[in-house]
This record gives structure tokens, C-alpha cells and sequence, in this order.
């Protein structure tokens, strides 16, 4: 194929560099969850009113009346974050394939830019709409569930392709693992409910209203604070777990580095209840959303290792 031709003309890409790219993606991925945040408490949500345009017939911002500089910046900007993500997933895609990566690793690979694609239509579709609530959250969703496969392409990248597959724990503990993860997407779903009801809305436009979800919004707090415990409940529990099966230090590292971020996390969202919802706290409690979320994929991806021998023991797939 022509295309494999060029393609082999591209000096082939170490181990480490192909990390590094697919670190490059877990950045990019969690860092536009952050900067689409911003847009959201800057009440910037619609500085460019329409999509894939910024204003009809124009890419870019111009003047308008009823659109302020500074909110046409901060999503110009939002978009402009994009091409960085665009970027770090196609050179994932040129990574691997330059390197005759396995299957899995291609997959894994080319999800990124199909992903990214899908996001970018999620985000017209938001604008579009007028920033309807649920459009809203599906959008920071998708972003979460960006950042996990990022994650696991970030560890499968450093598998070798010729490797066998072992469980590092027993498969109790690794379905609850599994049931952490459940957890997790419940937890974000809950909280993009509570931004849903709450008062950032993207928008501040005398001249439009910006749809809301109609519950009360501390019902929902609750219920996100409920779920944020069980959470923790978990990932203490499996600790206990770990430490009584004597598990690999890689794997206890790991659970230590999630624990520490989910109680940050519910410091800074108790934080911000009580302090009347600031916007650096909301952009802050999404960074940390985006972190919880890579941690969790990091500690289930530690529930197996690779190893070069071709032992006899039954590989373990996933």
C-alpha cells in the first residue's frame, strides 16, 4: 500500500517515545475538560455563537454587540485547544502503526481521533442547542471516558507485543475493581447533574435563556456526595484487600496515588458548596474529576502484568 510506503519512510519510534505521545493524549484529553470548565464559568459558553463557525461566514471571533470580547476568547480558545488533541491522537495513530504495534495497541490507537470526532459534533450540537443541559453533560462525559481509554493505551503502549498476560490479583478483587470503575460513572454522572441545576450555565445573555435541569439542586448534592463516599468506601476496601494478598508494590502504589486525589476531591467539592460555587473551585473540581478518572484506569490496567516468557499458565485477556 502507498500509504505504508510513506509511512515506513519515518524513522521508527522507540518504546519510550510511543509513551510519551500516549502521555501526550491523557494531557490533551483531560486538559480540554478543563478548558471547556472555564468556558462554561466564564459564562463564555456561546462567545462563538454558532458551529463549526465561530460567527456566520467567519472561523474567528469579530466584533459584536451582543457578544463580549473577553467570552469570545475563552471559546475561541476552547477550540483552538482541540487541534493540540487532534494532534497528540493522530501522532498516537502514526506511533503505533509506524511501529507495527499488535492489534490491540492499533485499536486503542485509533480510538483517539475517532473519539475526538465524536466530541467536536457532541460540542456543535451543544452550542447549537443553546447549551441544553444534557448536551452539556454528555460532552464532559465523553471527555472522562477520552481520558480512561488514554490511560489504557498509555499502559498497553508499553506491553510487549509478544508478552503473556498474568492476573496480578485474584478475580474478586479485581471485579471490585471493576465495581470502582462502575461507581466512578456514577459519581461524574451525579455531578454533571449538579452542574446541570446549579449556577454556572455557560451563559449570561439578557437576550437568551439557557435550558436547566429543573430538580433541586441540593437533592443532587447529595446524592453526588453519596456516591463520592461509596467511592472512596471501595477503593479503601480493596486497599485492605491488597494488603492482605500481598500485592505487587506497583499495584499499592497506585491505589495510594487514587486515594490521595479522591480526598482532595471532596475537599475542594465541599469547598465550593459551601463557598458558594467560585468558578476557580468548579474548573479546579473538573481537573480533579479528570484525575480520578486517570487514576482509576491506571489501578485496573495494574491488575495484570505482561511478561516476555511464554509460560503455560492461561493468558488473561483485557
Amino acid at each position: 500500500m502507498r500509504a505504508r510506503r510513506w509511512l515506513d519512510l519515518l524513522p521508527e519510534p522507540s518504546v519510550r517515545a510511543q509513551r510519551a505521545i500516549a502521555a501526550l493524549v491523557i494531557l490533551t484529553q483531560g486538559g480540554i475538560a478543563v478548558t471547556g470548565a472555564i468556558v462554561r464559568v466564564t459564562a463564555s459558553g456561546l462567545g462563538c455563537p454558532t458551529w463549526p463557525q465561530c460567527f456566520p461566514g467567519s472561523f474567528t471571533p469579530v466584533a459584536h454587540a451582543e457578544v463580549p470580547r473577553i467570552h469570545q476568547a475563552v471559546e475561541f480558545g476552547n477550540r483552538m485547544v482541540t487541534f493540540a488533541v487532534v494532534i497528540a491522537a493522530a501522532l498516537a495513530v502514526l506511533a503505533v502503526t509506524r511501529a507495527r504495534r499488535r492489534t490491540e495497541v492499533l485499536v486503542y490507537a485509533w480510538l483517539m481521533p475517532a473519539s475526538t470526532v465524536v466530541q467536536a459534533v457532541i460540542g456543535g450540537i451543544t452550542v447549537r442547542t443553546g447549551l441544553l443541559w444534557w448536551t452539556v453533560a454528555i460532552h464532559l462525559l465523553t471527555s472522562m471516558a477520552m481520558v480512561w481509554l488514554s490511560v489504557l493505551l498509555y499502559v498497553k503502549v508499553g506491553e510487549p507485543d509478544d508478552a503473556v498476560v498474568h492476573r496480578r490479583v485474584a478475580p474478586p478483587l479485581r471485579g471490585l475493581t471493576a465495581l470502582i470503575g462502575l461507581n466512578l460513572a456514577a459519581v461524574l454522572v451525579t455531578g454533571t447533574l449538579v452542574t446541570a441545576a446549579g449556577p454556572h450555565a455557560g451563559d449570561r445573555s439578557a437576550t437568551r435563556t439557557v435550558p436547566r435541569l429543573k430538580v433541586e439542586v441540593t437533592t443532587l448534592v447529595h446524592a453526588h456526595s453519596s456516591l463520592l463516599v461509596s467511592y472512596l468506601a471501595l477503593v479503601i476496601g480493596l486497599g485492605f484487600g491488597l494488603l492482605a494478598v500481598r500485592a505487587a508494590r506497583a499495584v499499592l502504589l497506585r491505589l495510594g496515588v487514587l486515594v490521595a486525589l479522591v480526598c482532595a476531591q471532596a475537599a475542594v467539592g465541599t469547598a465550593q458548596y459551601y463557598t458558594g460555587v467560585p468558578a476557580a473551585l468548579v474548573a479546579l473540581h473538573v481537573a480533579g474529576a479528570a484525575a480520578c478518572t486517570a487514576a482509576t484506569a491506571a489501578l485496573w490496567a495494574s491488575m495484570r502484568e505482561t511478561t516476555r516468557e511464554r509460560a503455560e499458565a492461561e493468558p488473561v485477556a483485557g
